[in-house]
């Protein structure tokens, strides 16, 4: 048994609790968080530390199969020529990749993430993740704008499901986009995933999305042409309210991430759908568009937003405390505990694993993490904030 306590005790069940005591399992399970009125008596048994104890992170949205890819793609390239450097990139030596991939994954876990729904296109990263201390929900995503090859696309999900299920990872079959998958796969997509308890899209990540959906126009055209990749018939959603509302899942959980480009009238509409969750990626977003998602816009919505380190191919940092950092900086309206809320609790509701993750609870076993060098008299982070793993 191991005993724990700090300045301040985010446990997600409640306010802030000051010097109150956490007891764990070995394991990390927690057994009692006793409160004392911040009057903590000094004990050798207890391991006290000047910062805020938190739930572990969760990471809503990663591609760990691109960690080969850190630092290759240049910054402000915007999301069409974007894809065309990951289209150029991908599988280049799969020794390397391995490599970068374990070291991503041990990167991600000493800072902190304890859960994380890892976008999958091909199996190379399973054998990793079940040795990883980090639990993954993998997405398994589904593209491809021609119509014509639909079916085979469904036969390719299908042969990386068997890997998935052969690995005893948890898993989900999920559409990519509302522009990078034809109408007719969406809805084999759809009828395939009638049963999801998680499903993740890509949305308006870049304001191209809209002029592509509608008009077949702009730098997403361009980018298929480039690549030879644009049929003669192109058959999609007309807006992303259609293609979620109609052409994504209903059932279970859906998590949009990106958000980027989303207006309050797109967000009440979806809104509709409900178990819907708001993922942010800002650091990416700044990486490749230099633009971030209308947060305050979305908090008056009453969106549940979470948040996501995206890939190292678009993210000088898989950190979720960096990612907060930046959100912080820019939208200093933001609470730290609602941040914390975001990272912890709402992620871990969002991937339907609040049974054990998310907060500090009798019974629960959410990993336990220390923020140092942070603002504690007005709760706020600092250029200088660190976060360590305890549990």
């Amino acid at each position: 048994m191991r005993r724990f306590s700090a300045q301040f005790i985010f446990t997600n069940s409640g306010p802030p609790l000051k010097r109150a005591v956490i007891s764990t399992e070995d394991d990390g399970t927690i057994i009692s968080i006793v409160e004392n009125k911040g009057l903590l008596k000094e004990s050798n048994s207890v391991e006290f530390y000047n910062g805020i104890i938190v739930p572990g992170f969760v990471n809503c949205h990663c591609h760990l199969e691109l960690a080969h890819m850190k630092g290759v793609i240049p910054e402000g390239t915007g999301l069409s020529n974007f894809i065309m450097y990951v289209r150029n990139s991908r599988g280049i030596n799969p020794d390397i990749d391995l490599s970068l991939t374990r070291k991503t994954d041990k990167i991600m876990s000493d800072e902190g993430i304890v859960l994380c729904a890892d976008i999958c296109n091909t199996p190379l990263t399973f054998e990793i993740k079940k040795k990883s201390r980090i639990k993954y929900i993998n997405l398994l995503e589904v593209f491809g704008i021609d119509a014509v090859k639909a079916s085979k696309r469904m036969d390719d999900v299908s042969a990386i499901e068997k890997y998935a299920l052969e690995s005893g990872l948890p898993y989900s079959v999920v559409p990519h986009s509302a522009y990078s998958v034809s109408l007719p796969l969406l809805r084999l997509i759809k009828e395939k995933t009638k049963n999801n308890i998680v499903t993740s899209i890509h949305f308006m990540e870049t304001g191209a999305e809209s002029v592509f959906l509608s008009g077949h126009t702009g730098p997403l055209r361009k980018s298929y042409e480039d690549s030879g990749l644009l049929p003669e018939n192109i058959q999609l959603p007309a807006d992303h309210i259609s293609a979620i509302l109609d052409e994504v899942t209903l059932s279970g959980n859906l998590i949009l991430v990106h958000n980027t480009y989303a207006d309050s009238h797109i967000v009440s509409e979806i809104s509709k759908r409900g178990n819907t969750f708001w993922c942010l990626c800002p650091g990416s977003n700044m990486y490749i568009e230099s633009k971030l998602p209308p947060v305050e816009m979305m908090m008056l919505e009453g969106c549940e937003i979470i948040v996501g380190t995206d890939s190292p191919a678009s993210s000088k940092t898989m950190s979720i405390l960096s990612e907060l950092k930046l959100i912080s900086n820019h939208f200093s309206s933001v609470s730290l505990e609602e941040m914390i809320r975001w990272v912890t609790i709402n992620g871990a509701r969002a991937l339907n694993e609040d049974n054990n993750f998310g907060k500090i609870v009798p019974g629960k076993k959410p990993g336990l993490l220390l923020l140092e060098n942070v603002d504690l008299v007005n709760f706020k982070l600092l250029p200088e904030t660190i976060v360590a793993r305890l549990v």
